[in-house]
């Protein structure tokens, strides 16, 4: 496994290394260079450090694994791939990604989930650990986000205006989520077991990430929020 020394390269000249290293190598020393990773195929990347934003921007069929936090829009438009966060995310999190995964340990700032869509057979999923921000799936047109809020430190689930403008994919929230305001373009109601068992699998996959049970993730109901198809979300603008 090959190391890269972050502590004095700009982010290009990160990405010049990444770009000639083999399949399997470290940053060390990572402390807010941006566009890491960004557009990167078939290699796996280990970083220990904070990225800065965009990290695996475009990411194509690679998988990144960051032991401390990252800043803001983690896997923008990311196509392929998983990038697993030992800690918290910034804002805007997969930001119109169009497949793969983003699994993060801890919190996510607002406008987790923005535009994120399915493209083809591919089916984006997010999975964030403890609460989410505001505006939540704002947008969301495809895929499937989780929030297990596991650890919230008296923090609610969610932030304001989650599901904002959603007219595609599923979002799975746990807990009975009575307390929360979703918009009347959705429905919100309790996970059924046929629900559960679409994402029974990336759950299993997270539990092993990050060392957690599944019957620890089970131990409370959850609500699946999906668009209202009788009460349609309308487009506030057209295209030229």
């Amino acid at each position: 496994m090959q190391m890269i020394d972050a502590a004095n390269l700009d982010y290009r000249a990160i990405n010049e290394a990444l770009r000639k290293a083999g399949s399997d190598y470290i940053i060390e020393g990572c402390c807010g260079q941006r566009f890491i990773a960004a557009g990167m195929s078939g290699k796996n990347l280990t970083i220990n450090g904070i990225p800065g934003n965009a990290l695996g921007a475009y990411l194509n069929n690679a998988n990144i694994t960051v032991n401390a936090n990252a800043q803001d829009a983690v896997g923008d438009t990311m196509n392929e791939g998983k990038i697993l966060i030992h800690g918290s995310i910034g804002d805007a999190a997969g930001y119109a990604m169009r497949g793969g995964k983003i699994y993060v340990q801890g919190s996510a700032g607002y406008r987790a989930g923005i535009h994120m869509k399915a493209y083809k057979e591919k089916i984006p999923v997010m999975i964030i650990g403890g609460c989410a921000g505001s505006f939540l799936g704002e947008y969301q047109a495809g895929g499937v986000i989780i929030v297990l809020g596991l650890h919230k430190n008296n923090r609610s689930l969610v932030g304001n205006f989650p599901c904002t403008g959603m007219h595609g994919g599923k979002m799975f929230l746990r807990g009975s989520c009575e307390n929360i305001r979703f918009p009347k373009q959705v429905t919100a109601r309790g996970a059924a077991s046929e629900d559960l068992d679409e994402i029974r699998e990336y759950l299993s996959e997270y539990c092993s990430d990050f060392g957690y049970s599944m019957d620890e993730l089970l131990s409370e109901p959850f609500t699946v929020v999906t668009p209202d198809s009788k009460n349609p979300y309308k487009q506030m603008y057209a295209a030229n």
